[in-house]
């Protein structure tokens, strides 16, 4: 497996491009199964997760169409197989996404429980709720899930669906599924992520009728089919997020192009709250900071979209490890997300914790050394453990960073990082 070699103790200075976001092409690639007309999509990014999805497409018999850093052409009109497999999903979660346009278009559906980061419980039971109001009848057996619609349905049929607890990839699902659907569906609950909002905007450009998006309450009047349309993938709000960390913790002074900080408002009010310069500017977000010794630590608590993002807890630690003072973090998101504490504390970083509680206490400097990457957000946390860290610091299994960051290592090379690649 590759792994990367960090040389700690660089500021960072130049400009980033944010790419595209993961969590928002992954359900647009899907959306593309409900129609039979040419789908495009901007600003994909080139992700392990993105690859793994378009092989998935091409088993069920979609064109897919790309150059090599131009527009991404999906055409579902010859979908013949609506089954995404084990060997094809296994590590990615949101496979389970295809299960609801798949049901919408062609009113089956055969998906293998999904994969992917070893974070936590992320059950289904919620996505086969939603669905079975719509009128399918969903089984269990041998780890597929296995969708039709009910006998004598030709549709799904619109649902009033309220949610036990907010779910970003349920309320994807249960948006791409009613918009075939007879009738209106209201979505209670929803989650108002960007990449959600996002979804429904390139749904609209489809001929989708939906209103609410990126409010709690999302109402869905079903049409009898979907056009063709070009859509522009959001920029990546964990990844600038993930930036912004890593040069608050450095020190510099970086502009990250095409960043969205009114998508980042929870994680930018802390890292101002810390000592650092975050701005809004007319084409990004501008961050200048003196680095981590003299930043002060800042406690958070994880929550759904607008709170603080589980998906930043780890990269946001990774500050607070070399920043002045004591920091409290408390994870209500996901039961296992604090693996790359352990790793963190090879660093020579000071944390305790005590079930969804990490108490961190900064310290003046980390010591390179070999850690080993956990999950996705976990090897971020890793890199900018690093990059602070005195001496060499090698993250291995970074198979991980790859399946949700486009070129990392590339573009902190670019901002003066001392990071290689070291191929397996």
């Amino acid at each position: 497996m590759d792994r990367l070699l960090i040389r700690g103790g660089r500021r960072l200075h130049g400009e980033v491009p944010v790419s595209g976001a993961k969590n928002a092409a992954l359900p647009q690639l899907c959306a593309a199964l409900l129609s039979a007309e040419p789908v495009t999509l901007l600003n994909m990014p080139r992700l392990q997760d993105v690859s793994t999805m378009l092989r998935l497409l091409r088993h069920m018999g979609v064109g897919v169409e790309r150059s090599d850093d131009g527009p991404l052409r999906i055409d579902a009109g010859a979908l013949h197989t609506p089954e995404a497999p084990y060997e094809l999903v296994k590590t990615m979660r949101a496979s389970v996404l295809a299960l609801g346009p798949l049901l919408a278009r062609r009113g089956a559906a055969k998906v293998s429980l999904p994969g992917g980061c070893a974070i936590g419980s992320r059950p289904v039971d919620q996505h086969i709720k939603g669905l079975t109001a719509m009128g399918a009848d969903i089984v269990v057996e041998h780890g597929d899930m296995i969708a039709r619609l009910s006998a004598g349905r030709r549709r799904l049929k619109g649902a009033h669906i309220a949610t036990d607890m907010i779910t970003v990839t349920g309320t994807e699902n249960f948006l791409m599924a009613a918009t075939l659907a007879e009738g209106e569906t209201v979505l209670e609950n929803a989650a108002q992520e960007p990449e959600i909002a996002d979804l429904a905007e390139m749904l609209i450009a489809m001929g989708a009728q939906i209103e609410g998006h990126g409010s709690s309450r999302i109402r869905i009047q079903g049409v009898e089919r979907l056009h063709g349309c070009s859509h522009r993938v959001v920029a990546d709000r964990i990844e600038a997020g993930t930036f912004l960390c890593a040069v608050a913790a450095t020190g510099g002074d970086v502009l990250l192009r095409h960043g969205r900080a009114d998508h980042l408002d929870a994680v930018i009010e802390k890292l101002r709250a810390a000592g650092a310069d975050v701005q809004a500017v007319a084409d990004g977000i501008r961050v200048q900071s003196p680095g981590g010794a003299k930043l002060k630590a800042q406690g958070f608590r994880t929550t759904e979209y607008p709170g603080f993002p589980t998906d930043m807890q780890a990269q946001f630690m990774a500050l607070d490890c070399i920043a002045q003072g004591t920091a409290t973090v408390t994870e209500t998101i996901f039961e296992n997300r604090f693996m790359h504490v352990d790793e963190l504390l090879r660093l020579g970083a000071r944390i305790q914790v005590d079930g969804k509680v990490a108490v961190i206490e900064g310290q003046p400097r980390l010591s390179g050394a070999t850690v080993m990457a956990t999950d996705l957000r976990a090897s971020a946390c890793l890199v900018i453990a690093g990059l602070v860290a005195e001496g060499q610091t090698a993250v291995e299994r970074i198979y991980h960073l790859d399946r949700g960051y486009d070129c990392m290592e590339a573009k902190l090379h670019g901002i003066g990082a001392d990071i290689e690649r070291v191929p397996a």
